[in-house]
């Protein structure tokens, strides 16, 4: 290269380092600044359950329900992989409790405590969601601006009404197929509750049991309407695993126990012609998923754990249902 042609290219590097420069490092400050506020609310959070926890245990004292004040204690102890299911099972006793034994003071300061909760619920979600929309972005993937900091996740928690009485949780019983090709990867569909459409999530196919179903049956139903793969409940294998869930969806709160099945499939086009209206307004696509890629993504996943169970998920069940998150 000739000496002009060397000085040419120090100058487009030396412009491109003056253009990129500045924005790397604005947005790395800026990523920066998003964890600590999610740390931080977090914490608040955090704060914010525990003290819940301590008038939990007063509520206890007053009625004498040893159980309340246990599941109080097991959400509080609970490590953070745990700490949503523990919670949930806390707010479902505190849902089920009459209220109108406990003196006033001590009800509101209950109510008081279950709305900080939802306060600092959604703080902290809406600070994960920012946070994982700029970790998301293929610029701050590829230049790995995020640096060594763990990917924040979201806190899911059945709230109670903004009324201060608990709201009902609706039942769902659902079957889920993980659907693998021939290099044993899974079919996720990409969604969102629709009161909350920035906040994107996968899921494995699947939905609920209609009356009458047995969950084999519901899971090749929904694999055939959500797919176009048509099989034969034999062709299932499990259930493999089973999930307890509480989130929201649509304005509503369910309780959810979901049944996930597997079967593989080679060579298929997914037909999603099928869906029902509230599918093809909330499920923007699908993808094949590999247990690594799943590890490695930023994105939210359910369930949590699949990278974690998906290999081997067809060689080596035992015909034991194991439970996930």
């Amino acid at each position: 290269m000739t000496s002009s042609g060397v000085a040419m290219t120090f100058l487009v590097l030396l412009g491109l380092a003056v253009l990129i420069g500045p924005w790397t490092l604005g947005t790395a400050n800026r990523l920066d600044r998003l964890h600590v506020r999610t740390d931080a609310a977090w914490a608040a959070l955090d704060a914010a359950l525990a003290r819940r926890a301590v008038v939990t245990r007063a509520v206890a004292a007053v009625c004498g329900k040893p159980d309340l004040r246990a599941a109080a204690d097991r959400a509080e102890r609970s490590p953070r992989a745990d700490r949503e299911a523990a919670e949930n099972r806390l707010s479902a006793l505190l849902e089920g409790l009459d209220r109108s034994v406990l003196k006033p003071e001590l009800a509101a300061e209950l109510s008081d405590a279950e709305q900080r909760v939802v306060l600092a619920r959604r703080v902290h979600n809406d600070a994960v969601r920012d946070t994982l929309s700029l970790r998301r972005r293929r610029s701050v993937r590829w230049l790995r601006l995020a640096g060594t900091a763990p990917t924040p996740s979201y806190f899911e928690i059945a709230e109670p009404g903004v009324d201060s009485e608990a709201s009902p949780l609706t039942r769902r019983v659902s079957a889920r197929v993980v659907l693998l090709d021939a290099e044993d990867r899974v079919l996720m569909f990409e969604g969102f509750d629709p009161t909350r459409p920035d906040e994107l999530f996968w899921f494995t196919v699947g939905g609920g049991v209609e009356p009458g179903e047995d969950i084999r049956t519901a899971a090749v139903r929904e694999l055939f309407e959500e797919t176009g793969v048509r099989l034969a409940r034999e062709d299932l294998v499990g259930p493999l695993w089973k999930r307890h869930a509480v989130f929201a969806f649509d304005g509503l709160s369910y309780a959810a126990a979901e049944w996930f099945f597997a079967a593989r499939v080679t060579g298929v086009d997914v037909d999603t012609s099928r869906f029902d209206d509230i599918e093809r307004q909330t499920i923007r696509r699908h993808r094949w998923w590999s247990a690594e890629e799943l590890a490695s993504t930023d994105e939210t996943v359910y369930p949590v754990q699949l990278a974690e169970v998906l290999p081997g998920a067809l060689s080596e069940w035992d015909g034991t249902t194991r439970s996930v998150r």
